[in-house]
């Protein structure tokens, strides 16, 4: 199936460009996703947007369907980053929200990756499936061949602040707290944090690992 993308560009000066994967359940286009590209593209990246195939069905025929097992998502997101490099210039990011996080991440630990593909940005890592903390998900990120940025919420269902504070993860990967954040980064009502401020920080620390 093919694939459909969607493209938000740099206000300059351009930084480089973001290849961003949505999460397992939620398309290319949920609030999230609208609201980090316009921040990201504000910090400087030209951000290009993507669905894997089972989620550009659901756009043809209506039908919500599960994701198939993440590794087989793998080549299709190394489709993706072939397009935009063939594309663009200059360095290149790839990421994604929750489940496109993690396939940014199988990603990142192959061995013939394009060397203009300089970093892994992970927005809400699901560390683990939600109410199974001891079924962990850090393979991907210990297998890592160029630095890898999380941004997790300090509340996050899929692995918070407590619980990654116990992980052993490598030089590598760095994590970012998104203050009171839960998996998509919002807060409580109660926080003096905001959602549309942790975004923005979120698409700040992204464009940040270019320098």
């Amino acid at each position: 199936m093919s694939q459909s993308f969607l493209r938000d560009a740099a206000v300059p000066p351009r930084r480089g460009t973001l290849v961003l994967a949505h999460g397992a359940s939620a398309a290319m286009d949920t609030q999230f996703m609208q609201r980090f590209a316009v921040h990201a593209a504000k910090a400087g990246l030209d951000v290009v947007r993507f669905e894997f195939g089972y989620m550009a069905q659901r756009r043809i025929d209506g039908v919500r369907r599960p994701p198939p097992k993440v590794e087989t998502l793998v080549p299709e997101f190394v489709a993706a980053i072939e397009a935009v490099l063939a594309e663009s210039e200059g360095p290149v990011l790839i990421g994604g929200k929750s489940m496109g996080g993690r396939i940014a991440a199988m990603v990142g630990g192959l061995p013939d990756l394009d060397p203009r593909v300089k970093a892994v940005v992970c927005l809400g890592y699901p560390f683990h499936p939600t109410g199974q903390p001891e079924k962990l998900r850090l393979g991907p990120l210990k297998a890592q061949r160029i630095p890898t940025l999380v941004v997790q919420g300090t509340r996050d269902p899929y692995g918070d602040e407590k619980e990654v504070a116990t992980y052993t993860l490598p030089p590598l990967v760095t994590i970012v707290w998104s203050e009171n954040g839960n998996h998509d980064l919002a807060p409580t009502g109660a926080s003096p944090a905001t959602w549309n401020g942790n975004i923005e920080a979120a698409a700040k620390a992204a464009a940040g690992v270019l320098g």
